[in-house]
């Protein structure tokens, strides 16, 4: 198990990965203090299963999240964790 802290766009997030998790597929968790929303989970909990090897062979997890974090905040126009009104 790997356990990585970074910091994205301000946020400070835990990235939990477990490769080949029970002989069946790479784990990723991502957390953030205080439960801050991401482009990826609303609760500011994510947990994401993959096939065993990918998250490696994409340069690891730390990378593998900024990539999905950077796609989905573009896909969706994410701009922060604090929601608009208008």
């Amino acid at each position: 198990m790997e356990q990585h802290k970074i910091t994205w766009r301000g946020i400070t997030l835990t990235i939990t990965f477990k490769p080949d998790w029970l002989n069946v597929a790479d784990h990723l968790e991502i957390a953030t203090e205080g439960r801050v929303p991401l482009p990826v989970t609303e609760t500011g909990y994510r947990s994401h299963f993959m096939a065993v090897g990918s998250i490696a062979a994409y340069g690891g997890p730390v990378a593998y999240d900024i990539d999905w974090l950077e796609h989905e905040a573009a896909r969706v126009g994410w701009s922060g964790a604090q929601l608009s009104l208008f």
